[in-house]
């Protein structure tokens, strides 16, 4: 039988009087509770470092940066790639996982987002996650959201501002609310 983390990772309905939330929210405390000492405090790369692995439960590249404030609510299920560069002010809420690829530029204030509540009013507080995969060489404009169960293909734009709600196709260019593509980018061989 599955625990309520790998049933949320399956994206199975979680209801918050399911006997086993407690690991949910307990892991969210722990989290926020990293998460505020990171963000209002002065700490060396180091130190930072320290406590995103500690966020994440795991190691993550040399080469990727990640600059606060940073905001999250589980930290488990981020997996970064290699040179990736996240900026500040972004949010990571990654109970559905959350994966980036190499390359990956985020800027400021973006939203990264795999959890929603579900529509039926008789169940408004219980929530279904989906994955976020961002592939290599992606560029995530200012302030843009990106939404569960979007992938944002190699190579591609998402404009500043945008809401993904749905695929973005490699080697293109997303921008609006709902985002759709806009332009196709023509790669030049260096």
């Amino acid at each position: 039988m599955k625990d309520i983390l790998q049933r949320e990772l399956d994206g199975e309905l979680i209801r918050t009087d399911d006997p086993e939330y407690e690991a949910i929210i307990g892991t969210i405390w722990k989290t926020m509770k990293l998460a505020s000492k990171l963000n209002t405090s002065l700490l060396d790369v180091e130190e930072n470092r320290k406590i995103f692995i500690e966020i994440f439960g795991k190691e993550y590249d040399e080469s990727t940066v990640i600059l606060p404030p940073f905001y999250v609510d589980y930290g488990k299920n981020i997996t970064l790639g290699k040179n990736d560069w996240i900026q500040q002010g972004c949010t990571f809420m990654d109970r559905g996982g959350i994966t980036l690829g190499d390359n990956v530029f985020i800027a400021p204030k973006v939203n990264l987002v795999t959890l929603n509540h579900a529509v039926d009013p008789a169940l408004r507080s219980a929530t279904v996650a989906k994955p976020i995969v961002i592939e290599d060489n992606v560029w995530i404009g200012i302030g843009a959201t990106v939404l569960q169960g979007v992938t944002i293909g190699k190579n591609s734009i998402v404009a500043a501002g945008a809401v993904v709600t749905r695929d973005v196709t490699p080697d293109t260019i997303a921008a609006g609310n709902p985002a759709r593509i806009v332009k196709r980018i023509e790669r030049r061989e260096a």
